[in-house]
């Protein structure tokens, strides 16, 4: 798997930019999902497939990993929009506070454990910050595909972690990235929030 991982990143870096074909894709990905486009997911199947390469070569191991789920959750994504988008209902759903609460806590006790493992067997140079933004994206990303409101917030904490991480790695391109997104999600959050009032004006 290491073998074919750093012969695939060989691959991608010579036939020229990469990176910058990742940048495209991961911000049509996050334009599109902000307008509910079903289109989202393509785009986020082959920008993950190019960082899965990058993340592995910079010894990200566990944002390497990300990348693999990011790209099974690009097509359950796509198969769960394609049929919840045609059918009535609300779009856009909310979690409760209770919901909230697990999640987070979730998310800190997976980040001091495999943040710890990772510290202490491999050469990860930033081991919990690693685990950190790895279990955020991979709750983020299931709300995404649920329709989940909240999932723009969340969006703003991890992305804040990742433009230190990407710098701190030398991805200069997916730093930029990651502050375009901190914009792009704030007005994603905006845009899911008219929808799910449209439909439950009643709600806070």
């Amino acid at each position: 798997m290491a073998e074919f991982l750093q012969g695939l990143s060989a691959e991608l870096a010579a036939s020229g930019s990469p990176e910058w074909l990742a940048v495209f894709l991961g911000l049509a990905y996050l334009i599109l999902a902000a307008r509910l486009s079903l289109w989202c997911w393509p785009a986020a199947f082959v920008s993950s497939a190019i960082y899965l390469a990058l993340f592995f070569e910079r010894q990200l191991y566990q944002q390497a990993l990300l990348q693999v789920f990011y790209v099974v959750m690009a097509v359950y994504g796509f198969a769960q929009w394609r049929r919840g988008l045609r059918e009535p209902g609300e779009p856009v759903h909310r979690w409760s506070l209770r919901q909230h609460a697990l999640a987070i806590g979730a998310i800190a006790l997976l980040t001091i454990v495999t943040g710890a493992l990772e510290a202490r067997y491999t050469d990860a140079p930033m081991p919990y910050l690693d685990a950190f933004t790895t279990w955020g994206s991979v709750l983020t990303t299931w709300m995404v595909t649920r329709r989940v409101l909240e999932n723009w917030l969340y969006w703003i904490v991890v992305d804040g972690v990742l433009v230190h991480v990407a710098l701190a790695s030398g991805l200069i391109p997916t730093a930029g990235l990651f502050l375009v997104y901190i914009g792009i999600v704030i007005a994603g959050y905006f845009s899911w929030r008219r929808l799910q009032l449209r439909h439950s004006p009643v709600a806070a």
